[in-house]
């Protein structure tokens, strides 16, 4: 089955984190209210990674360069 993944681009050493990871099939995508939900679902996971990014950047010690 397809997977939608929602990774966060965190440290270079470290394996990404997934942030959301949703099976789907395609006659999901036939009915508009689970479309909706899933664009909905998705976003969310959008800010999450997008969070957990600049949280990194945040703890991570300044550069010398």
């Amino acid at each position: 089955m397809p997977q939608i993944l929602v990774l966060a681009n965190v440290d270079e050493d470290t394996t990404s984190p997934v942030v959301y990871r949703e099976g789907i099939s395609l006659s999901d995508l036939e009915s508009d209210h689970f479309s909706g939900q899933l664009v909905e679902r998705v976003g969310w996971a959008v800010l999450d990674a997008d969070e957990l990014e600049h949280k990194e950047g945040e703890d991570s010690p300044p550069s010398t360069n």
